[in-house]
């Protein structure tokens, strides 16, 4: 259930003729009243005319306009609308009503009880959602008192999801970015677009942002995408903000709809962006091949994953936003089959970047450096070592979603907690795109192993991981994970310790596939092509030279730590 809180000056038969009328594209359908501050107000219906309007509307305002015209508030209406979920039940009217009087007694319209509160009504005119307007002055001449109503109708409203038996949504933390109002999603509709001006524009400023390095590349980036910039300009001559609109997005009067960074997010304001700009190094070079910046990201985001395990909030707030520009710049550069997975993954983590835990962007250099490296990389091909190491970053990206999430449950921030675990299943299904060839060249390879070699394969996994060897060889790519494991040890490497580093202090535990995984994991230690080459024939396992140093010792359990 969503409630959402505005408020007005002046009368009220303006709101009243919207709530009566038949909406904007004809959406509104029998218009009634389901509720009243005394139980028998005027009911227009849904065939309101003037009259019936006014009549109501002079009742409502009665409080206000009995008042010296001085002495009138500031703010006069209050409006509240309440809508329930698309997979909800429908309520009854008698529920619509019930609702009304829990929001407004939440709100401090019109506590329970209290014969002297403000005037109210509930009008609902769809089978999913009411609207709610109330004069803010009460019966006894004073102003109602709503200290934090918005917070307190929010909470309220998931006490009512329980009652009820809705969807039951997360409560937030006044971190996220404004949702688009019901008019800018009926405007995008009317104009075929797939989402409103104000998300648009929003997912446009943060791929300008993800990497770049300083302030006049990020106003290029947006340039670049066709978004309309204006800077705001200080009598000094210092620009202190600017604003973007969506070409072709204009009001009645023909003028363009411009909204500035913070109204789209609150950490895309002009000062926000230059704190995470100016702990960058803008003469960095940066790295122009696509294969090349895949695997730098995925040691970056690797690394990234140690400090999501350690016990430093501000550190983790930091690789939290470094993952975020990641996830745009992979989105924007990657092939057809996984970009609009990853499109849809890089907008849903936007809200795990964000929490009271504020990021220093002091932590996450590598992993801006690798986001701007996939920018200037630009776009990779989908099959061969493009793609092979695409699958090998986002096979890294979905254990940092899983570790978001889990960081953020344990700090009670439900809603971005919900966002990255929404994330790790857009990555999963792009990472099925993006592995499926190379998994299949891996399949085949290790089922041409030789049985030696496919024993040393599975007694290098049970030294390793005992616990989970069973799991790991009945999944359906060991054979993958077996021709890994040969592969790095024709190269010279032991596969045992190179195991211990592949599992050291990562999480495990909620993979869908361990072998994939591992053999990810493994592929980047060893610095083994992403992409595979076909064996030829039976492959034997080789050996590597003894290692100067013994490997790490064997932990006492398995690696249960969180991703």
């Amino acid at each position: 259930m969503i409630p959402k809180v505005t408020t007005g000056t002046g009368g009220t038969y303006g709101l009243l003729t919207y709530l009566y009328g038949p909406g904007k594209a004809n959406e509104h359908t029998d218009q009634h009243m389901v509720a009243s501050w005394n139980g028998f107000a005027p009911d227009p219906g849904p065939t309101a005319d003037r009259e019936a309007i006014t009549k109501l509307a002079r009742q409502l305002d009665l409080p206000v306009k009995s008042l010296p015209r001085e002495q009138h508030p500031k703010t006069t209406i209050w409006r509240c609308s309440v809508r329930t979920a698309a997979d909800d039940r429908p309520l009854t009217d008698a529920e619509w009503a019930t609702v009304a009087r829990r929001i407004v007694h939440a709100a401090g319209i019109a506590p329970e009880g209290d014969a002297k509160a403000c005037r109210w009504v509930a009008v609902r005119h769809a089978p999913d959602h009411i609207h709610i307007a109330a004069t803010l002055v009460r019966e006894d001449g004073r102003t109602a008192r709503r200290n934090f109503d918005k917070r307190a109708v929010q909470t309220e409203a998931r006490a009512i999801e329980k009652d009820y038996g809705l969807r039951e949504l997360h409560p937030g933390d006044g971190t996220a970015a404004k949702r688009a109002t019901s008019a800018e999603r009926h405007k995008a509709d009317r104009r075929g677009l797939d989402r409103p001006a104000r998300d648009q524009l929003r997912d446009a400023v943060r791929r300008a942002l993800a990497g770049a390095a300083t302030e006049e590349e990020f106003f290029h980036r947006l340039t670049e995408q066709g978004v309309r910039t204006t800077k705001r300009v200080a009598p000094s001559g210092d620009v202190t903000g600017f604003t973007v609109a969506l070409p072709g997005d204009r009001n009645r009067d023909g003028k363009p709809i411009w909204f500035s960074g913070s109204k789209l997010a609150p950490d895309l304001s002009l000062p926000r962006i230059r704190e995470r700009l100016a702990a960058g190094d803008p003469a960095s070079p940066g790295i122009t091949d696509p294969v090349r910046a895949r695997r730098t990201g995925t040691t970056a985001a690797t690394d990234a994953l140690r400090s999501l395990a350690q016990d430093n909030d501000g550190s983790a707030a930091d690789q939290l936003t470094g993952i975020g520009e990641v996830l745009d710049a992979l989105a924007q550069t990657s092939a057809g089959p996984t970009r609009a997975e990853l499109q849809a993954a890089a907008r849903t983590f936007e809200r795990a970047t964000r929490s009271h835990i504020q990021a220093a962007n002091t932590h996450n250099q590598a992993l801006r450096k690798a986001a701007r490296d996939l920018v200037q990389s630009g776009p990779a091909f989908g099959k061969g070592e493009d793609g092979a190491a695409t699958a090998m970053l986002v096979s890294v990206l979905i254990t940092a979603a899983v570790m978001a999430a889990h960081w953020h449950a344990a700090r009670g921030h439900a809603q971005q907690a919900a966002a990255a675990r929404e994330t790790a299943t857009h990555l999963r299904t792009a990472y099925q795109a993006a592995a499926a060839s190379p998994l299949t060249t891996l399949r085949a390879n290790g089922q041409s192993l030789s049985a030696p070699a496919q024993h040393h394969a599975a007694e290098a996994i049970r030294t390793v991981l005992p616990t989970e060897a069973t799991r790991i060889q009945a999944e359906p790519n060991w054979p993958a994970l077996a021709a890994t494991l040969a592969e790095a040890a024709q190269a010279g490497h032991d596969p045992v310790a190179l195991l211990h580093r592949a599992v050291d202090n990562r999480e495990l535990a909620t993979a869908d596939s361990l072998a994939d995984v591992l053999l990810w994991r493994l592929r980047h230690e060893a610095g083994l092509p992403a992409a595979p080459t076909p064996a030829p024939q039976r492959q034997g396992w080789r050996p590597a030279p003894p290692l100067s140093a013994p490997a790490p010792p064997l932990p006492s359990q398995a690696p249960t730590r969180r991703r």
